[in-house]
């Protein structure tokens, strides 16, 4: 598991969340580069590096509390979180790469490339700012905004509506930047642009599903026009209408495995290449699917039909079928990789142990639980999502080995994690639920099911996408070629999906089948938590979800989360109430839900109760 390490800018820049120019300078050595000599060409990825990472960790970190995924460690911070416990210790990592990473570089990019005539650059660097900005209010709720460039060591915080609205505005100034035409001296966006890749139409795009994204979280206010902050369900669907209308128009980070030597700045020293989920999931040990993600990809809505996402998100195992393996387990056809089953939340499950992490015995060849209790030594049947990289830990493949002196002693890992996966920012598939989910709230429900439908048939071809690229690359010895997580669904598997009782009809379509389909379609993003607040966790809303039955068990989660209340918000990073914690108390004063009892409100037991501006009534 990645530690957070030690900060690469002292406490007070950090506190300030300024460009740290005054920090560049001191002692500054004239034969060295400075901050105003890296160009905006220069700055563009790095930002963009930092802010799709924050987005990644907060992701990882939210996905374990809405019921998908789980650890066999009831005690870590992630396995905690699949429980609902939360910890006196705040979240750093998120906030840390944003503003450390990302925000400190925004000044001097937005000088930089209107100095330069670069309008696409300052399109993107809005865009970007705009993005992780929001990703900081989804989180924390309140955050300095309109002082996080200044010179005070101690900026003021501001409202989540406040940045809920600056962050609007900023979209609509990166699109207006995006249609102006660029200095001819200007570099062109592609030599910065690892994102889109130069590609201004589908940043354009981009934009406009993220108005749609956030617009649409407006769903407990009143009605009335987005101009005003009010749910407005015909400006989500002009939004829509210039969004993405096909895969070809997503906007995705593509990762790769090699021996890049640029590593991050920030300590954790990793290749810039990589996914970060990798880091924080797909590199680590005893990371383990539910029950609910199992349930709701073999088993939708009941009706017993496999969904054929199932085969590439569900880890597998190199295994042997015999005469005794246990029934209910799924194989591959030629019998040699083992699918995992899923980790029962609404169960004792964990209480008891389960699952216990898989050993390897070199000399038979085989897995096996090291324990003295027998009622774990069945526990071979999870599968950890493990998987390893093959330029940065030298491995002969993306596929994690207990022993590589043995290929038969290999794990698949899952579909979004790997060293190589892409991140998915802004894509067709999520155009096309938010449709759906409109729509069907107007009394539409045939143009709504359209969408939904298309929806999961997008997002299924963007994976195969993926599962070529795998099985064309050399990621992959020859003897896990056959392993059913890289197989590409055919076009039969998908339509024969598409037209099941399992996706059903106009006619049966439900909220609940809308939303659990975008939610598995929106796997580790924070879209999920997201949604999942604004519908209040209801199961009725997401098929086989309920809150763990762990927590009805644990009192020290009960003290976080009191029985009644709901994760809401993580509470404020420990670099604003250690160093800027009068401001982050006086913001108090306007968050409905805030004990200003407390010396500070923000570190209260149940503050992670309390609603962010967009998940609640307030005006």
């Amino acid at each position: 598991m990645k530690l957070l390490k030690s900060l690469i800018l002292g406490v007070a820049c950090v506190a300030a969340l300024t460009s740290c120019e005054d920090w560049l300078d001191v002692n500054q050595n004239p034969n060295s580069a400075t901050d105003n000599d890296v160009a905006y060409f220069q700055r563009l990825p790095h930002i963009a590096f930092y802010v799709n990472h924050a987005y990644n960790f907060c992701g990882m970190r939210t996905n374990m509390g809405c019921g998908d995924w789980t650890m066999s460690s009831r005690t870590s911070t992630y396995g905690a979180y699949s429980q609902w416990q939360m910890s006196e210790s705040p979240v750093t990592t998120a906030y840390q790469w944003f503003f450390v990473g990302a925000a400190s570089n925004f000044p001097k990019m937005f000088e930089k490339s209107e100095e330069a005539g670069a309008w696409h650059y300052k399109g993107a660097t809005h865009a970007l700012r705009a993005f992780g900005f929001m990703l900081m209010t989804d989180i924390y709720g309140e955050m300095p905004y309109t002082e996080a460039h200044s010179v005070t060591n101690t900026p003021s915080f501001d409202t989540g509506k406040t940045i809920y609205a600056g962050c609007l505005a900023e979209i609509d100034e990166a699109i207006k930047c995006f249609k102006m035409e660029q200095d001819p001296l200007a570099k062109s966006l592609a030599v910065g642009d690892y994102i889109n890749n130069g590609d201004v139409d589908k940043w354009i795009k981009f934009c406009y599903l993220l108005k749609a994204r956030w617009l649409n979280k407006l769903t407990k206010k009143a009605p009335g026009a987005a101009a005003d902050l009010k749910y407005d369900a015909q400006a989500i669907l002009d939004c829509l209408a210039l969004a993405q209308q096909s895969n070809a128009d997503n906007t995705i980070v593509m990762h790769s495995d090699d021996t890049n030597k640029t590593t991050d700045v920030l300590g954790w020293g990793e290749p810039v290449t990589w996914n970060g989920l990798h880091s924080v999931i797909g590199m680590n040990s005893n990371y383990y699917v539910t029950d609910m993600l199992v349930q709701n990809l073999t088993n939708f809505d009941g009706k017993g039909i496999e969904d054929p996402r199932a085969d590439r998100i569900l880890p597998w195992a190199y295994s042997k079928k015999s005469a005794n393996s246990p029934a209910d387990l799924k194989w591959s056809a030629d019998g040699n990789w083992r699918r995992t089953i899923g980790v029962d939340m609404s169960t004792n499950t964990r209480i008891l142990g389960h699952p216990f992490t898989t050993s390897w015995d070199k000399e038979t060849g085989a897995p096996y639980i090291k324990s003295e209790n027998p009622e774990l030594l069945g526990d071979t049947i999870y599968v950890q999502e493990r998987s390893t990289s093959m330029g940065y830990e030298q491995h002969p493949s993306i596929l994690y080995q207990f022993d590589y002196n043995n290929v038969k002693s290999a794990t698949s890992g899952t579909f979004h994690t790997r060293v190589n996966s892409p991140s998915y920012l802004g894509c067709y598939h999520e155009a096309c639920f938010i449709k759906a989910e409109v729509l069907f709230k107007q009394g539409k429900n045939a143009e709504a099911y359209a969408a939904y439908k298309a929806g999961i048939k997008a997002q299924m071809e963007l994976m195969n996408d993926q599962l070529n690229t795998w099985l064309n690359s050399t990621s992959i010895q020859a003897e896990h070629m056959d392993c059913p997580a890289f197989q590409p669904m055919t076009a039969a598997e998908i339509d024969a999906y598409l037209n099941s009782a399992a996706v059903g009809t106009a006619g049966d379509l439900t909220l609940a089948k809308i939303m659990t389909q975008k939610h598995i379609a929106m796997m580790f993003t924070v879209e999920q938590y997201n949604d999942m607040r604004r519908y209040d966790w209801s199961s009725d809303v997401f098929m086989n979800w309920g809150i763990p039955f762990e927590y009805y068990q644990n009192s020290t989660a009960q003290k976080y989360i009191p029985l009644g209340k709901q994760l809401r918000r993580w509470r404020q990073c420990s670099l604003e109430y250690n160093y800027n914690a009068d401001k982050l108390h006086e913001i108090g004063h306007q968050v409905p839900g805030a004990d200003m009892t407390k010396e500070n409100w923000n570190m209260a037991d149940d503050a992670w109760t309390i609603n962010v501006w967009w998940d609640s009534d307030q005006d």
